[in-house]
C-alpha cells in the first residue's frame, strides 16, 4: 500500500467518524415526541335530548250543557276572545217554553201549598177546642207538607229551566284565541250523555309550552329551572330557548319504552311557534361557564419513565428529581397529571370538578396556560427504518440522493 492510498483511507475513515457523529446527535435531538394541551378557559354542559309537542300554556274546550239548534256564531278560528265574550247562541225557543212551563207549575203548586197552610190552620184550631179529632188534623198536617214537597220541586225545575236558558248563551271563559270550531249555525247538538265541544281556545299564544318525552335512562338528572333550546321544522334556521317548569311523575310506555313527561315554557313574542308543531329539545342538565378547563385525554397518560428520564436529561434536568407518586387516593376528584415547563415535565397533584367527557373543570393545581402532556413517544419508534434514519454513508436506492 503506498502512502497516496494510506491518506485516502485515513481521510475516509475521518469523513465517516464524522459522519456518524453528527448522526448520532442529529438522532438524539429527534428522538422524542411530547404532545400537550393547554389548560384555557372555557365552558363545560352536559345536554340530553328529547321529542316534544308544541302546546298553549293554557287550552280550554267549550261546550254546551243543553241540546238545541246553534242559532248564531259570532268568532271563526284564530279569533281574538275575551273572557266573559258571547262567542255563540243555541236556539232559546224551547227552552223558554219549558222555562214558562215551569213557572206556571211552579205558581200552581204555590197556591196549592196556601191553600192547604190554611186548612192545616183552621184543623189546629179546632183540634184545640176538641172539635175534631186527632186523625182529622193529622190528615191536615200531611196535605201541607206534600204541597210544600211540591212545591219546593217546582222551584227546583224553575231554577233549572232558568239555568238552562242561560246555557243557551255560550261564552268564553278565558282570554285567548280560537284554536278551534266544531259547529256551525243551524247545526243541532246533543248534550244527552257528554257535553259536546263547540270550540277550543287557547290562552294568549305569546307564553307556549313543549310537552317533551324523555327517556327513563336521562329524567333522573332533568330538574326544574334547567335551560333548554329547540327547534321546529317550520324554522329549520332558527333556535327557541325556554326552560323546566315541571317534571310529571306519571310515565308513558309505548312499545315497551318508558318515557316522562317534561313541561317546558318558552316565550313566543312573535307567535312563530304554533299548537301542534314537533320541537326536537336539548336540556341542559349541566352548564359550567367560563371555568378552567382541562381535555380529559390528559389523565389517560401513563409515561414510560425511560423516556422521561431522557426527556429530562434532553432538556439538562435532572432525572432524580422525578419521583412517581401513583398512590391511588380516594377522593376522586383528586388526579395526577404531567405539566411540561421549561425544565422539563413534572407530576402535579389537582383537583376536578364535574366534567362533561370530552373536558373537565379545573379547581385547583393548575393556572390558565399550563401546558399538560397527553403523549410522549419515541420518534424512531413510530417512524421504523426510514430515510431519515439511517445513516448517511450507507447505501442509497436507485433514484435516491
Amino acid at each position: 500500500m503506498n502512502k497516496k492510498t494510506k491518506i485516502i483511507l485515513a481521510f475516509a475513515f475521518i469523513a465517516i467518524a464524522i459522519g456518524t457523529a453528527i448522526f448520532a446527535f442529529t438522532n438524539k435531538e429527534a428522538v422524542l415526541q411530547i404532545e400537550t394541551v393547554q389548560v384555557k378557559k372555557g365552558n363545560i354542559s352536559n345536554v340530553i335530548t328529547a321529542t316534544g309537542t308544541i302546546e298553549a300554556t293554557k287550552q280550554v274546550e267549550v261546550g254546551t250543557q243543553v241540546s238545541g239548534v246553534v242559532q248564531k256564531i259570532y268568532v271563526d278560528y284564530n279569533s281574538t276572545v275575551k273572557a266573559g265574550q258571547l262567542i255563540a247562541e243555541l236556539d232559546k225557543e224551547n227552552l223558554l217554553e219549558i222555562l214558562q212551563q215551569a213557572k206556571s207549575a211552579y205558581n200552581v203548586a204555590l197556591q196549592d201549598q196556601n191553600y192547604k197552610q190554611v186548612i192545616y190552620d183552621r184543623q189546629y184550631s179546632l183540634l184545640k177546642a176538641n172539635v175534631i179529632s186527632k186523625a182529622d188534623y193529622q190528615e191536615a198536617l200531611f196535605n201541607l207538607n206534600t204541597a210544600k214537597g211540591t212545591a219546593q220541586q217546582q222551584n227546583s225545575n224553575l231554577r233549572k229551566a232558568q239555568t238552562n236558558l242561560g246555557y243557551a248563551n255560550i261564552y268564553s271563559p278565558i282570554d285567548g284565541v280560537v284554536l278551534s270550531k266544531a259547529v256551525d249555525e243551524g247545526q243541532t247538538v246533543a248534550a244527552s250523555y257528554s257535553t259536546p265541544t263547540l270550540f277550543t281556545i287557547a290562552k294568549d299564544l305569546k307564553e307556549m309550552q313543549v310537552e317533551a318525552n324523555v327517556d327513563e335512562a336521562d329524567i333522573g338528572s332533568v330538574k326544574e329551572g334547567q335551560r333548554v333550546t329547540f327547534m321546529v321544522d317550520a324554522y329549520p334556521d332558527e333556535e327557541f330557548s325556554g326552560s323546566v317548569t315541571q317534571v310529571r311523575l306519571n310515565s308513558t310506555v309505548t312499545s315497551n319504552v318508558v318515557t316522562y313527561t317534561v313541561i317546558i315554557r318558552a316565550d313566543n313574542p312573535e307567535e312563530k311557534l304554533k299548537p301542534g308543531l314537533t320541537a326536537t329539545v336539548s336540556i341542559f342538565t349541566m352548564e359550567l361557564k367560563d371555568v378552567l378547563t382541562l381535555e380529559a385525554k390528559a389523565f389517560s397518560f401513563e409515561p414510560d419513565m425511560n423516556l422521561v428520564t431522557q426527556y429530562i436529561t434532553d432538556k439538562k434536568g435532572t432525572a432524580s428529581e422525578q419521583k412517581l407518586a401513583l398512590t391511588p387516593s380516594k377522593d376522586k376528584n383528586s388526579k395526577t397529571i404531567w405539566v411540561k415547563d421549561n425544565s422539563g415535565i413534572h407530576q402535579q397533584k389537582i383537583t376536578v370538578g364535574r366534567n362533561d367527557g370530552i373536558n373537565y373543570e379545573i379547581i385547583s393545581g393548575l393556572t390558565k396556560g399550563n401546558e399538560v402532556v397527553t403523549a410522549l413517544k419515541n420518534e424512531q419508534a413510530v417512524t421504523g427504518t426510514s430515510e431519515n434514519s439511517s445513516s448517511p454513508f450507507m447505501p442509497k436506492p436507485p433514484g435516491k440522493k
